[in-house]
């Protein structure tokens, strides 16, 4: 039987060895999503930027859909976001008609409304430019090494998805396992999670194997993305000029979304990545049966305008990340964190 527990992803620059806490109170956890358009004013969708703590983005959706007294599939959003923290999030409502609603009425404890503006078009999911993160660390047992690897942060870390999308100790992996060896799911939501959390799990295997026997040095085939852009092509042989283009941050290595059809790389690194899916054939099979469409994705991610300062005995860290890339990655380079938030959730279940 295939063991599907979460193992320990390869560091790029070796296991840290100061530890530290995160959430320790909902304010060290700040997430501000960041659209890639101006709202236009106009349209049946209103958007409201909304913050919120102790919520899910489920919830929120849930709360607002029932104060507009609009169908849940007329609430929309752009990315889920944590319930633990401080989270600035767009949501995009449907109502047709010059209704407006005093959206201020949404405030108490928990919901602060930042901004209510029409717009022409629904917020779908994935429509981020990326999102701002402000992340405390106490309890920091060493100093010295956490500044000692801060700028090994900035050159990038394997771009693994964090341990949130696997659900507790990899359940999600496991679900998506028995689903595709015929239990029933009928739940779309659940569906669609235990199929991301299998391709999730795939990747950061590619990934950690990858780092572990090639470090960041290409190979010949590797399907590289141009930089800010989810465009690829495969680099049949590494010549000066596709090195050049490497160093230059222009192109970016890639590792596959496995699913419906080839990996989309070739030679060396196809041959590669073919053999560390295979070792977990239950997972590939039932992607392909699924018909998930294969994709790729950076293989490093690197934080954008990253900074850091100490206040006190808390380090502050703020940067930018991409859509769909996972602050947790860029923290578990730099120390051995543990989340007091999920570590209290665990106190609860037991």
């Amino acid at each position: 039987m295939t063991d599907y527990t979460l193992p320990q992803w390869h560091y790029l620059f070796g296991e840290p060895t100061s530890d530290a806490v995160i959430r320790r109170a909902p304010e060290h956890f700040q997430v501000d999503e960041l659209l890639p358009f101006t709202p236009d004013g106009a349209g049946e969708h209103h958007l409201l930027h909304i913050e919120k703590r102790d919520l899910t983005t489920h919830q929120l959706a849930k709360i607002v859909g029932r104060f507009a007294n609009v169908p849940a599939r007329d609430v929309s959003w752009a990315g889920l976001k944590d319930r633990h923290g401080v989270t600035r999030q767009w949501l995009s409502v449907r109502i047709p008609g010059k209704v407006d609603p005093d959206w201020t009425q949404l405030n108490d404890d928990n919901i602060t409304l930042l901004t209510a503006v029409r717009h022409g078009r629904k917020l779908r999911t994935g429509a981020l430019l990326g999102n701002r993160f402000r992340i405390a660390l106490s309890d920091v047992s060493d100093r010295d090494a956490i500044e000692a690897r801060l700028a090994d942060i900035t050159k990038g870390v394997p771009n693994y998805y964090g341990e949130q999308r696997f659900g507790h100790g990899g359940m999600n992996v496991s679900r998506a396992a028995e689903m595709f060896g015929g239990r029933k799911v009928k739940d779309r939501n659940k569906r669609s999670i235990y199929l991301s959390a299998a391709r999730s799990f795939l990747f950061n295997h590619v990934v950690s194997a990858r780092l572990a026997q090639h470090g960041t040095a290409p190979l010949d085939g590797d399907a590289v993305m141009l930089h800010g852009s989810n465009s690829f092509f495969v680099a049949e042989q590494w010549d000066a000029e596709h090195l050049g283009r490497l160093l230059e941050g222009d192109i970016e290595l890639s590792a596959p979304m496995p699913g419906d059809g080839p990996l989309r790389s070739a030679g060396d690194a196809e041959a590669f990545e073919s053999e560390v899916v295979s070792r977990f054939p239950a997972l590939v099979d039932g992607l392909k049966a699924a018909r998930m469409e294969v994709d790729r994705r950076r293989l490093l991610l690197k934080p954008e305008q990253f900074r850091h300062e100490w206040q006190g005995d808390l380090l502050w860290l703020e940067f930018v990340l991409p859509a769909g890339a996972f602050a947790t990655s860029i923290l578990r380079e730099l120390t051995r964190y543990q989340d007091a938030q999920a570590i209290e959730l665990r106190a609860e279940i037991e």
